[in-house]
């Protein structure tokens, strides 16, 4: 989603915002602007490219130690050089950024209308600095009283930071559900809707909660006061980010050197916890709830996007080995279907960034009746691992291109580990069994380090699928979740309509699709229904369909069945997602990078979704 960042202290500000606007270019946007304050108030935007803004203001006067910058993502108004921010007040003393939504806009701008005010933008942010100013006028109060009065009017959710000419060593920030942190150096301050672009200059950060608002002067320590006007004492934490993550380190797209990651990132969502020589799992960050968990009638896992799909391979963990019946529900439909939930249920809500709205609003809801809400996330200090009561990060590292890869490979890790430490604890797996699982579990990255070497073979396979117009996905029990996962990687880096099928239910629709021209990708690995997917296969070989089938290596009946075979080492039925979804992931790479696509920022995605 849009991207924040502010600068006051001793160095020019230019440099610094604009390295920060393309260090947060991975969230998605359609223009970039910055405000910088030197005697007067200079505001530059251009639709386009944090490169076209770059451009735009060579031959212009940047000078100046204070300045704000952002990059949108369009929701009221369309993408164009108007709607782009930062924002004038009327007086053009005032200038605003603003990730989010104002949702009472339309009347806020009503009342103003009346009052005399005009508006050249289509956005609900202009609306609020006006409405700032305007109590700052006619209430006759200083600036950051005027937003806390503003914000306790405004409905939605938003984070900003205003810069004003009359307070020319004053920066003031603010947030109700959506990101802000504040980087503390030595003797200058940053801010930003994540922390990537302040991981360059200090690692001493403080992280805005809901309804806080942040008022950071030169060479002053912070000062944070609630909208409810109460002081809060800032809680400085230190930034556990390193900065060549943020680097393609040599790799065309953050994507790919993603993909590539995983035997770590995975191994690191295991590291600390699983100790295959005592035959334990520990997941200190739930300790204090994991009777609670293991006991539970009912587990609700609540996400969105790539996240839904680890829940989905979540769900057939937890009740195929520690026997509790689970719920996986899309967050956004959650939150707004009046949906039963009992103080004994326990809500696990699954998000990379930490800081997706809808699964946040599922949290809140949750909450409310009494349900232990439990996260798995990758971002420390992100919104869910705060509002929730316990949870794991999967210390996948940051995750820099939009579609998401390394991200669900450690969250089924968690829910894999988690799994197994529940139904060691509930006696519903045995001892052999147990440690047969765990000695698998441990091998996996190896396995995924196998399987990254195929990456040649595939792009060979892409280049026969460039300009095809459709793709179905199938598999069945562990593996549908995988085909689900395979076929929205394509959709959102290519262009290409896919569909995720359960395999069975191919004859129930799908099979209608099926030609010489429509290829299928199938997952056939051994063990579960394998004997089922084959016939699956054959009734798509009947129709003349393209078949790639992911199989285990050195299968033989698949290969003398399919046109196309990707093979993948041998494992646990289980553990499969966490192998198969590689080759999906490679294969959806190089078709877009052969249809030119933007891969790390494909065209109207954000990386993390803090709207509904």
């Amino acid at each position: 989603m849009c991207g924040i960042v502010g600068y006051i202290g001793s160095k020019q500000a230019l440099p610094i915002l604009i390295k920060g606007l393309h260090r947060l270019e991975y969230r998605g946007y359609d223009s970039a602007g910055v405000a910088i304050l030197d005697g007067g108030l200079k505001l530059y935007k251009t639709k386009g490219k944090v490169s076209h803004l770059e451009n735009f203001v060579k031959d212009k006067n940047t000078k100046g130690t204070i300045g704000i910058a952002h990059t949108r993502w369009a929701t009221h108004g369309e993408p164009n050089n108007i709607n782009a921010h930062p924002h004038f007040s009327r007086s053009k003393n005032l200038a605003i950024i603003h990730n989010g939504i104002i949702e009472n806009y339309a009347s806020l701008k009503e009342e103003l209308i009346k009052r005399g005010y005009t508006f050249t933008s289509d956005t609900d942010t202009e609306v609020l600095i006006h409405l700032i100013e305007d109590i700052k006028i006619s209430e006759k109060v200083e600036l950051e009283e005027a937003v806390r009065i503003a914000l306790s009017q405004v409905v939605g959710a938003y984070a900003i930071v205003i810069i004003s000419e009359d307070e020319p060593d004053t920066l003031i920030g603010a947030r109700k559900g959506s990101p802000l942190v504040i980087g503390i150096g030595n003797g200058d301050f940053y801010i930003a809707s994540d922390a990537t672009p302040i991981a360059e200059y200090t690692k001493d950060v403080v992280y805005l909660n809901d309804k806080e608002i942040v008022i950071i002067k030169r060479d002053k320590e912070l000062k944070i006061r609630t909208i409810e006007n109460k002081d809060k004492t800032p809680y400085i934490q230190k930034l556990e980010l390193n900065l060549s993550a943020l680097e393609k380190e040599g790799f065309d797209h953050f994507m790919l050197k993603e993909i590539y990651e995983q035997p770590h990132s995975i191994l690191d969502s295991m590291r600390g916890r699983l100790n295959v020589k005592e035959g334990s799992i520990r997941l200190g960050g739930i300790s204090d709830y994991e009777q609670k968990m293991a006991n539970a009638k009912r587990i609700i896992i609540v996400a969105c996007g790539t996240s839904w799909h680890a829940g989905l391979v979540g769900e057939y963990l937890f009740e195929d080995l520690a026997r509790i019946p689970v719920e996986v529900e899309y967050a956004s439909e959650f939150r707004y279907r009046n949906p039963i939930i009992n103080e004994d249920d326990i809500v696990i809500a699954i998000s990379q960034s930490g800081e997706t709205a809808d699964t946040l609003a599922a949290i809140e809801l949750a909450k409310s009746k009494g349900a232990t809400i439990i996260g798995i996330c990758n971002v420390v200090g992100s919104s869910i691992a705060r509002a929730t009561h316990a949870g794991s990060f999967t210390h996948a590292g940051p995750e820099i291109g939009v579609a998401s890869t390394k991200a669900f490979t450690a969250q089924v890790t968690i829910l894999t580990l988690m799994a197994l430490r529940f139904a060691q604890m509930k006696g519903t797996i045995e001892k052999s069994r147990f440690y047969q699982l765990i000695n698998e579990l441990e091998a996996i990255p190896e396995k995924v380090k196998e399987t990254l070497s195929i990456e040649v073979q595939i792009k060979e396979l892409a280049r026969m699928f460039t300009y095809t117009r459709n793709f179905l996905y199938l598999g069945r029990g562990y593996n549908f979740p995988v085909a689900l996962e395979g076929a929205l990687k394509l959709k959102e880096i290519s262009y290409i309509h896919a569909e995720g099928y359960p395999a069975a239910e191919m004859k129930h629709g799908p099979i209608a699709l099926i030609d010489r021209e429509m290829p299928i990708v199938v997952i056939a690995t051994y063990r579960g229904a394998y004997e089922k997917v084959i016939s699956n296969i054959q009734e798509i070989k009947a129709r003349k369909g393209k078949i790639i089938a992911i199989v285990t290596k050195g299968d033989k009946t698949v290969k003398e069945l399919a046109d196309y075979v990707i093979e993948i080492p041998e494992t646990e039925e289980m553990l499969v997602p966490l192998l198969a979804t590689i080759p999906l992931q490679l294969l959806s790479y190089h078709i877009a990078v052969m249809r030119d696509c933007n891969v790390d920022q494909p065209r109207n995605l954000a990386k993390s979704v803090t709207v509904e």
